[in-house]
């Protein structure tokens, strides 16, 4: 199985996160510099000519980067706090053949004061009538950063479900 990781806003994947998702197939994880990419999403696509990926996890800027590539890839993906509604920078969307794809997995935590709950929720809201097959896990007491256990805890229900 091979598994694309998108980082958030200057962030990448730590290696203990990196270690649970080995777990479950080849990881493949760019670094994005976001605020000089303002292309980054057709860029990780471009840059993956060869490869057929099984799914996408992404987080925060990679979140939003993330449900727009597992639409390209026609791939289940599993979202940390994505940032869909709304950015801090400036980030294009491509046209992608696909509006939707199946299983996302989106996981919101009810206290990240980094990318608001509701307009996420919103964002859902929005696109409800493409009939997109999401499974949103409202974790209370859960901020923007993802703790090990929790991450661990979430990818394993996601890929139990795919």
């Amino acid at each position: 199985m091979n598994i694309l990781y998108i980082h958030g806003l200057n962030g990448s994947l730590s290696l203990e996160k990196k270690i649970v998702l080995e777990h479950y197939g080849d990881v493949f994880a760019p670094s994005i510099d976001y605020e000089n990419a303002p292309n980054s999403i057709l860029e990780i696509i471009e840059h993956y000519p060869k490869i057929t990926f099984n799914v996408v996890i992404g987080s925060s800027m990679g979140g939003f980067a993330s449900y727009y590539i597992s639409n390209h890839f026609q791939c289940p993906t599993l979202l940390f706090n994505p940032a869909l509604e709304k950015r801090s920078v400036v980030q294009n969307i491509p046209e992608i053949t696909h509006k939707i794809s199946p299983n996302k997995h989106i996981v919101i935590g009810t206290e990240d004061n980094v990318v608001n709950p509701k307009d996420t929720l919103q964002f859902i809201a929005n696109i409800v009538d493409l009939q997109p097959n999401f499974k949103i896990h409202l974790r209370n007491h859960l901020a923007h950063r993802i703790p090990l256990d929790i991450f661990k805890e979430e990818v394993n229900t996601f890929f139990n479900n795919i």
